[in-house]
Formats: C-alpha cells, structure tokens, sequence
C-alpha cells in the first residue's frame, strides 16, 4: 500500500482507485492554495495594500478636483469604483497562482495523485474566491474611516456585497483562463496589466462617465466596471451616474447590467477555462 501526502492530507491506495470525492479533493487544493497565502503575505498585496491605496491616493489627493453628479460626496461616489477595480483584479491573483503551478511543476504532481478531474481547478476557484474577501472587508473599513457610508438600509447593503462577490467568481474564472493560455507569471502579469488594467480605467472608476469625451463615453457606458461601480454605489446609497432620458440601459440599469455580465463571463470563461487548462498539462 502507497500513501501520497498533499499539505497535511494523506491519501492512502493501492494502485489507481477513485478519489475520496470531487469536494474533499477541491478543498485539499483550496487549503494548500490558503496555506500559501499565509506562508507568503506579501502575495497578497494586491489584496491588502493596493485598494487600501487607491482608496487614500483618490479621496486626498485627487478628491477636491472631481466634481460628483448632483454634487454628492467624492468619497462615497470613490468607494463603488475602488470595489470593483479590486474585483476585478481578482483575476490576477488566480491566474498568477495557476501559472507558478505550471511554473514549478506542481501540476504534473496533482495529475499523479489519485484526486477528482477537475479538483485543481476548483481548488484555485475556491481559495482565491475566499481570498476576495479580505480587500473588501479592509476596504469597507478604510472607506468608514475616510468618510464613506452606507445610506439604503442593511439588505440593500448585502445584496451589493452578494454582487461583488458574484462578479468576483466571474473573474476568478477569467484568471484560469489566464493562466492556462500563458505558462509564466511574468507574462500573467505583463499581459493582465495590459488589457485588464486600463479597461478598469476606462470607466466611472474614479470619474465620472460625463466628464469624459464622446467616444470614450461611450465605452465607459458599456464597460461592465462602469455598471458594477454604479451598482454597488445604487446599494449602498451613494451618489453615483446620473442616467438621464437619453442613457443607455446599462447606465439606467446599472444592477441588471451586471448580473447579466457575470452570468455571462461563467458561462464563456468557465467552460473554455478548463478545455484550455485540460490541453495545457496534456502537453
């Protein structure tokens, strides 16, 4: 009889049997992936410096010169785009933890052990779906201590959080898609920040939609950072874009907007996610 250990779970076989079950082996990857994150904390600067970052960098320094719609407060109208720019960076972090696997081989190890198909992949899913919850918790708290409040009661405030955290699924699943079409974190990291980067920029994030010129308004209406900013700033109360009569419906239905959007990243992503990742360690 062999036994095989993978951080802390042993699983003992003789010869190729089933795996202790599609759950049990997602969460064995899931723990390692924590694991890691608690062995290497400064892997989580993109979730614990840089929000808390943009956060003061934007309400002190470059507040007093960005006028809010309807003249609300520039920290609260902040707080909606800081959300979902760390949201969607959420698929950095993903990808940049799949691609060190591919990296150091340790793909080639998991495809050894006797666990469930699929299991690395919801491993990865699961630990940095848990990993999401820290910006927004640092975040929530650094915006009450900058000024930032929520005004339309508690449900509304946790159907915005259920939100985040839906579209941080989403993008969790672009991050494998990532780093299974690209086999180094130099090149996660150059090609992420090339395309995801300015997208997040590219939208009410920090401004808003009506101060920037005609074409690039346009995008920013229909870029889906610029509807989960306003969502989430619609449910917690804050000010946000004003959709007049001639908006688009993404302005004028900033929530519907982006559940469709995260519905339709899994839907894309998820499956040619895995079909990637399947040829990618086949070779």
């Amino acid at each position: 009889m062999a036994a095989i250990t993978l951080e802390n779970e042993t699983i003992a076989h003789d010869g190729p049997r089933p795996a202790r079950g599609m759950f049990h082996d997602t969460w064995v990857v899931a723990r390692r992936g924590l694991v890691h994150m608690k062995r290497q904390p400064e892997a989580l600067a993109d979730a614990t410096i840089q929000p808390i970052m943009f956060v003061l960098l934007f309400a002190y320094v470059f507040g007093g010169a960005i006028s809010v719609p309807a003249g609300g407060n520039y920290r609260e109208f902040l707080m909606g785009g800081i959300f979902a720019q760390t949201i969607v960076f959420t698929a950095f972090g993903v990808a940049m933890s799949l691609a060190y696997d591919r990296k150091n081989q340790a793909v080639d190890r998991f495809r050894a052990l006797p666990i469930a198909r699929g299991a690395v992949l919801g491993g990865h899913a699961v630990a940095n779906l848990i990993k999401a919850v820290l910006p927004i918790v640092l975040m929530s708290l650094c915006g009450l201590l900058i000024g930032w409040r929520i005004r339309d009661g508690l449900v509304s405030a946790l159907l915005g959080y259920l939100l985040l955290f839906a579209f941080a699924f989403a993008m969790i699943w672009v991050g494998i898609l990532l780093g299974s079409l690209v086999a180094t974190p130099e090149a996660v990291q150059g090609i992420g920040f090339a395309v995801i980067f300015p997208i997040t920029f590219m939208a009410s994030t920090f401004v808003p939609t009506e101060t920037m010129p005609g074409f690039l308004k346009t995008i920013a209406e229909w870029n889906p950072v610029t509807t989960l900013s306003n969502a989430a700033r619609e449910l917690f109360g804050n000010p946000s874009t004003v959709a007049g009569p001639d908006a688009p419906w993404s302005i004028a239905h900033p929530i519907e907007y982006s559940i469709i959007w995260t519905i339709a990243i899994v839907a894309v992503c998820a499956p040619l996610a895995v079909r990637t990742y399947q040829r990618s360690v086949a070779k």
